[in-house]
């Protein structure tokens, strides 16, 4: 595709400095002369030629190996010079032949010695240990430690009236790493940058190429969507250039975030309080739980009265427990549930017709039907499935996923990673995979499981297809074998994956399902059951289906009715959304994307405005729905720029994806979004601000001047202090829910936590001065089985132990 001029960010301005097409412009046309590189070393890494003028003088006879006075100035030079990052090596290439002395000495500088091997950059230093042992001899491994260039958070830093130009700063303290990574590079003959294959890894490789004096177009970039000896083989055997609209999209959408945040948040400050942010995704995010508040609270609940009828064959041997779904000719069933028995008088009624006539089987059917396999985990059901079965948030689950993905030492096979990319919208597998798989479920489950041609699975037609499905790297690798190596976290999500994968592609679950119907005078009566006759996926994955086949009937049947009961129920209000349910949410309504879904969630509680209830469930705080209030109040769907709208969020997001295909120039997206938005906030600023959110009163008062206590955040997190601040400036310890070691069985004294003047934790009891309890260590509450001592938890210990005679609390976890 044709490079576009007006959208390529090859002139982003670092910290500093003048854009680079602007300093390089003079360098080119010279450059375009000097020698050409040698056929295996790349545009960038070729060593510097010297101007045609040098080359010449050095033809004559001329002796320039001594100049000391031309020295002396560049050593003056270099110590006048600011510390910055390294100017790229094609910019240190002589500008003319008046600077042919200088350019002999700078590429003295760049290059002390002969440059060999290769340098690999990736971003994790658990990533570089991997490859480093994978590669051997000649690589030089090192790590970025993430994003090494950044826009700054002191100020907007994007030139909104030049076409949005961003400016990058070196991101604070990666000087040291900025220095060894300069370093190594000046001294290799190759660089291969090796960042995650995603936007924001192909963003961190653009970085350090304008770092490195890399040319972006050179076959610099080198991805692996997973880590073993073959994919790092083949992926160094390939280089390609740097995908500019890869790096185009997340500069888009990094600029776009800043817009919204640095602009929104100064108004949101002025309006309620200081300290408060928005931003472009969380805010909808935030629109949907507080929609759902509003839901929970406008429910009216109806009470129901269901009718159920246990009945048996004549001979006694077979038991059918049945509903009532129809009453005098007319179905009692609404929304599955039967609200049209709607009193106990008339389920008082429907009781005796059934015991006054017995029922009487007007059908009975069995089915069989078979279940698909499951497709294997993307992102978002990767954090919905941990979340359900194994209670990990999504930044939980991403950091362990993350962990499996980079590498883990297995006994006499070294580094491997398990696992491939984990953030994907992609069900697909490779062909090489799809034959490992078979051949696997051929072997260790016979053929019955494996069906004639592989599964298939449609992803979304919104998905970025880039990567494979998250699956195993290596699928003779099962949980149990390695078992050893992972840590208990580990094992439990790479289990996850690893059944998940396997189950995708075995033959489909065989269910026969029973339906029977009588009728008893006025009432119609129905019973349902189902029975797994053939497992197929059901061997690996879990089924979730109870046996509950009905034994066979015969139309006409006559049956004795055992027992009939009802009970009151009432409808429930809808429950409040789990970390998993919203990033459900926001991927069916096309908000968001994998590599983004668990920050979304973990900004809600950062910025408190949204916790997590007794049941792990996602409440809006009063702050968040304050917040949320305002913005919708200004940015609906009636605002020029309606950003708390779930479509026009999703509409944003299909204009981001746009870019990344190469469809759309990355600056004309952030045009048309801008000046609507800038009217719409100068539209809200001219509103009056809101009501300060009422404080969240606990039902205690201050044992101090008896004003009522009341939950208060601060930036160091949530406590609970006094309503008569500044007056009063009480702030009750946070409890631990264990009573004093020392005088809790006695006088009720509770553990607290503390902090001393230095900032290190300590507990004490609640109770000081009257009890002088006091320890470094979290009280377990409970005795050492051995000694009878009181056991604590040590730093970073996951079970207590006994600080007499160490002995651990093994059924703690």
């Amino acid at each position: 595709m044709a490079q576009r001029k007006s959208d390529r960010p090859s002139d982003v301005s670092v910290a500093g400095k003048a854009p680079a097409s602007r300093r390089t412009a003079g360098i080119r046309k010279t450059t375009a002369k000097a020698a050409k590189p040698s056929a295996e070393e790349t545009p960038s890494l070729a060593k510097t030629a010297r101007p045609k003028a040098a080359a010449k003088k050095a033809a004559s006879g001329t002796k320039t190996a001594a100049r000391p006075a031309a020295a002396k100035k560049t050593t003056a030079r270099k110590k006048a010079e600011p510390k910055t990052a390294a100017r790229p090596r094609s910019l240190r290439k002589a500008t003319g032949s008046s600077a042919a002395g200088a350019g002999r000495k700078s590429a003295a500088a760049a290059e002390p010695g002969v440059r060999k091997g290769t340098l690999v950059v990736v971003e994790s230093p658990t990533k570089a240990k991997s490859l480093d042992k994978m590669l051997g001899a000649g690589y030089t491994v090192k790590a970025s430690v993430g994003h090494i260039m950044d826009l700054p958070k002191s100020r907007l830093a994007v030139d909104v009236d030049h076409g949005f130009e961003p400016e990058y700063i070196l991101v604070r303290g990666k000087t040291s790493v900025k220095n060894e990574l300069v370093k190594a590079a000046q001294s290799a003959k190759h660089v291969l940058l090796a960042s995650d294959p995603d936007r924001e890894g192909e963003a961190i490789a653009w970085h350090l190429a304008r770092l490195l004096g890399v040319d972006p177009k050179s076959d610099c970039r080198i991805r692996m969507h997973q880590i073993t000896r073959q994919a790092v083989t083949d992926a160094v055997a390939s280089p390609g250039p740097i995908d500019q609209d890869l790096v185009d999209a997340q500069q888009a959408r990094r600029v776009l975030d800043r817009l919204v945040g640095y602009t929104l948040s100064p108004l949101l400050w002025k309006k309620i309080r200081r300290g408060l942010s928005a931003g472009r995704v969380q805010s909808v995010a935030l629109s949907i739980l507080c929609d759902r508040e509003k839901e929970i609270e406008a429910f009216v609940p109806q009470s129901y009265w269901p009718v159920t009828a246990r009945a048996s064959s004549l001979d006694g041997k077979r038991s059918y427990e049945l509903a009532v779904e129809r009453w005098n000719g007319e179905s009692v069933m609404e929304d599955g549930r039967p609200m049209k028995i709607d009193s106990q008088q008339k389920a008082d009624e429907i009781c005796a017709e059934l015991r006054r006539v017995s029922p009487v089987v007007t059908s009975f059917e069995t089915k069989e039907s078979a279940r698909r396999a499951p497709a294997p985990f993307k992102t978002s059901t990767l954090q919905q499935e941990a979340a359900r079965r194994l209670r990990y948030s999504p930044r939980r689950t991403m950091a362990i996923a993350q962990s499996l993905f980079e590498g883990v030492s297995l006994p006499g096979r070294g580094p491997v990673g398990l696992i491939t990319y984990m953030r994907t919208d992609s069900l697909r597998f490779a062909p090489e995979a799809l034959a490992a798989v078979r051949a696997l479920i051929h072997e260790r489950f016979g053929a019955r499981f494996l069906p004639k041609e592989a599964n298939a699975f449609q992803a979304r037609a919104d998905a970025q297809d880039a990567h494979e499905a998250i699956r195993p790297t290596d699928f003779a690798l099962d949980p149990d074998s390695i078992r050893a190596a992972l840590t208990d976290e580990q094992y439990g999500l790479y289990r996850l994956i690893w059944r998940r994968a396997v189950a995708s592609q075995m033959t489909p679950a065989q269910v026969a399902s029973s339906t029977l119907t009588a009728e008893a005078g006025a009432a119609g009566l129905k019973g349902t059951g189902s029975r797994v006759i053939f497992p197929g996926w059901g061997e690996v994955w879990p089924l979730d289906l109870k046996d509950t086949l009905l034994a066979e009937a015969v139309k006409g049947e006559t049956l004795r009715l055992d027992e009939c009961f009802s009970e009151a129920k009432q409808t429930r209000p809808p429950s409040r959304y789990t970390e998993a349910q919203l990033i459900k949410v926001l991927e069916d309504k096309g908000i968001g994307r994998p590599s983004t879904y668990a920050s979304i969630v973990e900004t809600l509680y950062d910025r408190d405005y949204a916790r997590r209830d007794d049941d792990r469930r996602l409440e809006p705080s009063p702050l968040g729905r304050t917040v949320e209030k305002f913005l919708k109040d200004h940015f609906d769907s009636s605002s020029q720029s309606p950003i708390m709208e779930t479509d026009f969020t999703a509409h944003m997001e299909e204009s981001l994806d746009s870019v990344e295909s190469g469809q759309k120039p990355w600056r004309d997206v952030l045009g048309q979004f801008w000046k609507p938005f800038l009217e719409a906030v100068a539209k809200a600023d001219e509103a009056a601000p809101l009501p300060k959110p009422e404080p969240e009163l606990t039902g205690e008062n201050c044992p101090e001047c008896g004003r009522p206590l009341v939950k208060k955040r601060s930036r160091f997190g949530e406590f609970i202090g006094c309503s008569g601040y500044p007056e009063c400036k009480y702030i009750k310890p946070p409890t631990i829910g264990v009573p004093c070691p020392k005088c809790g069985a006695s006088c009720g004294g509770e553990v607290v936590k503390r902090r001393s003047k230095k900032g290190r934790t300590f507990y004490s009891c609640s109770r000081y001065p009257d009890c002088d309890f006091v320890s470094w260590n979290r009280p377990a509450g409970k005795k050492c089985p051995s000694c009878g001592t009181d056991m604590v938890y040590m730093p970073r210990a996951r079970k207590a132990v006994c600080p007499a005679c160490g002995a651990k609390d093994e059924e703690d976890s």
